[in-house]
């Protein structure tokens, strides 16, 4: 089953019937810095946020100011129709929120005209203007909140991840469920179909006897099929071991406690004017007809429980969302109070899923998805997002936290394609967190341009002796599909480029790593490697090398950093990238001198 064995080897220790991680590994818990052995129990509370600088957030600031003008380009068509009307943005690392920006308006449409395919503007005076505390639905972020719930459970020994559902709920196990576990359904592995209209049904007891006899699509444990049947399962659960409805364990476990006083299911009427307006909802585009929804959840499914569901239906705004982030990254603890212990946490952003490759999942949490998560993602990033528009990135590397919420089916869920805002505002977040060169004050940076290739080309050199190597550091973090390629060509033979191969060694490592193809991709773990390539089948004439960073897909990673590259032939240095005049000589097309 995929959620039996640990990605990468992990060990595993157990906690209410479940297998747990092991610690984070040093590389990863040095950038995550120590508030994740912070709060109760510890002697010191946990960090809380407060506003502060880049600097005091240790980013850069560049990057966070072009995180907010690209964001407002997508107010404008991108193509064809505004992404969002408006949107909140809150970025921080650490307990340090280093922006936090309202742009465009939460309310600007009453309607949406079908005939003309344009929004119905409300008049100026009564339309809204996004605020900090602009309230959002957040859609199917909401299950995040689910399964910290659960993961409550876990630690309480009143629910263990390979129990079956049926044990907790009887009549629950008919249609082909009866071996559907609690891990499968917090990590769409359970085999239910994406999505049923239960709010066709007469009433809640209705839709829940659909849900009882629904089977699955696919047998469970077979396929990841992302649905919201699993947490409306998982809410059914929660409330029967329990004995309290969802939005009071909302309430008494999770909000309460961490003092996030704008996050709740069902919102009062009094909060309306500081809620964000979802869309005009009519049949087609929708499968009900409820006019301008605005204040009241967008779900259909959500809306026929009354607005109370495991899958969504919870209403937050950026600040709070940005506590229930760095709480989790903190290991669950904020100032003094605790949610869930820190392994619980390891838990929730530990990849069960890889029987299914590019799926990964945590407990409720989705890991490593570029599509949304931009250059923030790593094997460890987790987050989710909302239909509506919102999203949720942490990074426990790099201990940094994004939180992008906006109306984007305002007025209509038509005029929204792609995720265009969410992955350049986690680029530019990504960018923004230093990476600080191995030696000296600075290194070669590839860029992060989706779609581009960059070149870093030494001059031409003579090795004479046969024992010629190139030495150098190299820091990499790639979108899987792109690569960063180390290449020789004989200057002036007419020959093409060809590959040269290498070993990389992590910083304060011993073993080498073979790279007979004389590249690299992927996730290097924010260390920089110390590279030896071998060139003494480049004896004789001149010989070019260089890096060709190719970013060929509609994504990126971080990048590639070079550092103190240095040709040796023998006793004799025939490049030294640290002498001006051999650094000079260098030639690039895509690469900068970065001094993060």
């Amino acid at each position: 089953m995929s959620g039996d064995s640990a990605g990468g080897g992990t060990g595993r220790r157990r906690l209410g019937g479940a297998p747990t991680p092991a610690p984070v590994p040093s590389a990863e818990r040095a950038e995550a810095g120590p508030s994740r052995l912070a709060g109760p129990g510890s002697g010191r509370p946990a960090p809380t946020l407060r506003r502060g600088s880049p600097a005091r957030a240790g980013l850069l600031p560049g990057p966070l100011e072009r995180l907010v003008s690209d964001a407002e380009r997508f107010l404008e068509p991108s193509p064809a129709h505004p992404w969002y009307a408006g949107a909140v943005l809150l970025a921080g690392r650490g307990g340090t929120v280093a922006l936090h920006r309202p742009i465009g308006r939460a309310v600007r449409y009453s309607a949406y005209d079908e005939s003309t395919g344009t929004g119905v503007e409300f008049p100026a005076d009564r339309q809204i203007a996004t605020a900090e505390d602009t309230v959002f639905d957040l859609a199917s972020v909401s299950k995040l909140f689910t399964s910290v719930l659960a993961v409550q459970q876990l630690e309480r020994g009143a629910l263990a991840l390979e129990e079956r559902v049926a044990s907790y709920l009887p009549d629950f196990g008919g249609a082909g469920k009866q071996d559907m576990t609690v891990r499968q359904l917090l990590t769409h592995t359970s085999g239910f179909a994406a999505w049923i209209p239960l709010y066709r049904e007469a009433n809640r007891e209705a839709m829940l006897r659909r849900l009882r006899d629904e089977a699955p699509a696919s047998p469970p444990g077979s396929v990841y099929r992302y649905s919201d049947l699993n947490l409306i399962s998982l809410q059914l659960v929660l409330e029967r071991i329990t004995g309290r409805a969802l939005d009071v364990l909302l309430r008494e476990e999770i909000t309460a406690p961490l003092g996030m006083h704008r996050t709740r299911f069902n919102p009062p009427a009094s909060w309306k004017p500081r809620i964000a307006a979802t869309e005009d909802c009519r049949q087609p585009w929708s499968g009900l007809d409820r006019g301008l929804v605005w204040g009241e959840v967008h779900d259909e499914n959500a809306f026929g429980l009354g607005g109370v569901a495991g899958h969504a239906g919870i209403f937050s705004c950026a600040w709070d969302l940005a506590i229930l982030g760095r709480t989790l990254l903190s290991g669950g603890a904020y100032g003094r109070a605790r949610i869930l212990r820190p392994e619980s946490v390891e838990l929730m952003f530990t990849d069960f899923n890889t029987d299914f490759p590019g799926d990964a999942h945590g407990l409720g949490f989705e890991l490593y998805q570029h599509w949304y998560m931009g250059a923030m993602a790593t094997p460890r990033t987790a987050g989710h997002t909302g239909f509506t528009g919102t999203s949720l990135v942490l990074d426990p590397t790099t201990d940094s936290f994004l939180v992008v919420l906006g109306n984007s089916v305002h007025p209509v869920r038509g005029w929204r394609s792609g995720s265009a805002p969410r992955v350049a505002a986690a680029d530019h977040l990504a960018r923004a967190v230093p990476v600080t060169p191995d030696t000296g004050l600075t290194a070669w940076f590839s860029g992060m341009t989706a779609g581009a290739t960059a070149t870093l080309t030494l001059p031409a050199l003579r090795i004479a002796t046969g024992q010629g190597r190139l030495r150098c550091s190299l820091w990499w973090d790639t979108e899987p599909s792109d690569e960063l390629v180390l290449e020789a060509r004989e200057d002036g033979g007419g020959g093409g480029w060809r590959p040269v191969p290498f070993t990389t060694t992590p910083s304060g490592q011993e073993a080498a790593t073979p790279r007979p193809a004389g590249s690299v991709s992927g996730w290097s773990g924010r260390v920089w490697h110390r590279l030896h390539a071998d060139l003494t089948d480049r004896r004789g004439g001149p010989v070019r090398l260089r890096w060709r960073y190719a970013a060929g897909g509609p994504y990126v990673g971080r990048g590639a950093y070079v550092n103190s590259l240095r040709v040796e032939d023998g006793g004799r240095t025939v490049f030294d990238d640290s002498r001006p005049g051999d650094a000079d000589r260098v030639e690039s097309d895509g690469w900068s001198v970065s001094a993060d």
